[in-house]
């Protein structure tokens, strides 16, 4: 049984083809096979083409399944196999930010003529969206990428192309942080003018730390350069302010662990960040740079793409005079935060001034006071966050009354110990008071303190022209940096980091940041987590189907979730038909 096309003249000459279904019958008296038309469709040009959908479900339903399926195979289809199904959403969208971020133009302009492989660009991406969805060590994301992805261009890679790829990364990280940074400002019409700045620790598990290596003021290796000929301090700067370790320092060493090991030697990462949340610069420096290296870098670095204006938003931790004095080199200003606790001049003044406090907006109030000519320092408070600050204060208090109650019945000896233990936990350790006797008692006083503490937090601001409420704002946003941080190290895995390498551990440092922006576009244009995002692309996958006549990959149907996500992303859906070609071996 067939589809019969025939060719007629209407009468204007033209040729019109009409299409029947026949069946071929055994004529006995002419002794030939002879066709009988069962059904005719009529011209080819105004075939009914849903009616013979209809008529081809309706007879698929008279048959079992097995037999319904080799029977909708195309002629010389036999054999076709079902070999595998790969998850594709998620490498898609990454991709198409990638290039719309201009990175694959970036890295393709830079290969040429250079003696790389040519897939370079597309294992760094596959390193990126590994990170994004399935991160491992490179080992683990070269048997992602050959197992368990679909990546457009790239059917297979090893772990020896990723570590080469990342050696061409390090080279050509200034250009490619360059361009993607005006890219942010200007394609994704992000404002670059306030960036935030922080900076975390990641820590080795190894027992030492790296042998010293003479370094510049940028933190980097020197080549050919004994480590006694530096300058002796020991932090990597050339300032002569950190550990004197003879003349030089490892890349991974000892500092001061904001993940809580200092027994284990670490490498300190700076990220800047725009108002919307998107990381668009990342540093890496060995594990006892200071705060003002830090700082004098990554202004200098930001002073090299010659931008107008840059206000640097910081914490707590770079309130220093020094620290202050780097940001206002070169007309820049700063917001940072002013520890209320310090005992400082400026915070007992700040605390002193009586005034009223304006509304900003949802919980948060803000009062303006004068106490130097070249800064300015407003006070913040949140109603919200005082009752909770009231509340955990209640219940700290509560446990150390129960902890110190009849201790004076106690031998000094045994309270000596008490007071041993209770030193290690800083809650309580806040309002314990020990008298001249040393007995133990509730500090009464520094309770009354605290609570005029109570949902409060000061800044301090170099730029006399924005207003209370923009200084505010602005330093609220700081918690997109450290959210950063914490997507970093938790979704993107950034510890363990599986090298022991300078340059490797650089590279994987980028790839990083790179996974974050890519990251961070995605949730700051669906509003949604990119957890969640995640979920739902990953449920798009890509089957391939193989046989006699070759090969060919087709997606399963969009859910309206997917629709969704691809239309905020503005990207359009993939098509069905992903590849077809010839018979190939993954």
């Amino acid at each position: 049984m067939h589809v019969r096309v025939s060719t007629r003249r209407n009468k204007d000459g033209a040729a019109v083809r009409y299409l029947q279904l026949t069946h071929n019958e055994w004529d006995p008296t002419t002794k030939t096979s002879r066709p009988k038309v069962l059904h005719s469709f009529g011209r080819e040009d105004q075939l009914d083409r849903d009616a013979i959908k209809r008529l081809v479900a309706s007879l698929t339903r008279l048959l079992d399944p097995a037999t319904a399926l080799t029977g909708s195979q195309a002629p010389g289809a036999a054999g076709l196999a079902f070999t595998s199904s790969r998850p594709v959403g998620g490498t898609l969208v990454l991709d198409a930010l990638w290039r719309r971020l201009g990175i694959d133009t970036v890295m393709t302009r830079l290969l040429t003529g250079r003696k790389r492989d040519p897939r370079t660009e597309r294992v760094l991406f596959a390193l990126v969206a590994n990170r994004a969805l399935a991160p491992g060590s490179k080992l683990a994301a070269a048997g992602w990428v050959n197992r368990r992805a679909h990546i457009d261009g790239l059917a297979e890679t090893s772990d020896d192309a990723c570590y080469r790829a990342m050696d061409w990364l390090l080279d050509i990280a200034p250009d490619l942080e360059r361009e993607v940074f005006w890219q942010v400002a200007t394609l994704l019409d992000h404002e670059v003018d306030l960036l935030f700045f922080d900076t975390t620790s990641t820590y080795f598990q190894t027992d030492e730390p790296d042998d010293p290596l003479a370094r510049d003021v940028r933190g980097r290796p020197v080549p050919d350069q004994d480590p006694g000929d530096g300058d002796g301090d020991g932090d990597g700067d050339g300032d002569g302010d950190g550990e004197d370790t003879g003349g030089g320092v490892g890349f991974r060493t000892y500092g001061k662990s904001k993940d809580s090991r200092d027994d284990l030697p670490q490498v300190v990462i700076g990220m800047a960040v725009t108002r919307a949340g998107i990381p668009v610069r990342v540093w890496c420096w060995p594990g006892n740079t200071t705060d003002s290296a830090l700082i004098r870098q990554a202004r200098e670095d930001m002073r090299d793409w010659t931008l107008a204006r840059v206000m640097w938003v910081a914490d707590r931790g770079f309130s220093s005079t020094q620290n202050r004095r780097e940001l206002r080199r070169g007309g820049g200003h700063y917001i940072i935060g002013e520890k209320l606790r310090s005992g400082s001049a400026e915070a007992t003044a700040a605390l002193s001034r009586q005034g009223r406090y304006s509304h900003v907006r949802d919980n948060l109030q803000v009062k303006e006071v004068k106490i130097a000519a070249d800064e300015r320092f407003v006070i913040c408070f949140n109603p919200e966050q005082a009752e909770r600050d009231a509340a955990l204060r209640e219940v700290m208090v509560g446990k150390l009354t129960a902890l110190i109650a009849d201790t004076d019945r106690l031998t000094v000896t045994k309270r000596a110990e008490l007071r041993g233990r209770i030193s290690t936990m800083p809650g309580l350790n806040r309002f314990l008071r020990v008298t001249p006797k040393g007995l133990l008692r509730v500090d009464r006083k520094k309770i009354a303190g605290e609570v005029n503490l109570d949902g409060k937090y000061l800044l301090r601001c170099s730029d006399p022209h924005l207003s209370a409420e923009d200084i505010a704002l602005g330093y609220k946003q700081l918690l997109q940096v450290e959210r950063g941080w914490r997507d970093m190290k938790t979704t993107l895995e950034l510890r363990p980091v599986y090298h022991r390498l300078e340059e490797r551990i650089r590279a994987h440092v980028i790839l990083c940041w790179l996974a974050l922006l890519l990251v961070r576009i995605v949730e700051t244009t669906t509003g949604a987590t990119w957890n969640r995002v995640r979920e739902d692309l990953q449920d798009l996958h890509v089957g391939t189907f193989t046989g006699p006549a070759g090969t060919f990959r087709q997606r399963t149907e969009l859910t309206t979730a997917q629709r969704d996500i691809l239309a905020k992303l503005d990207i359009n859906a993939p098509k069905k038909i992903i590849e077809l070609g010839p018979a190939t071996t993954l």
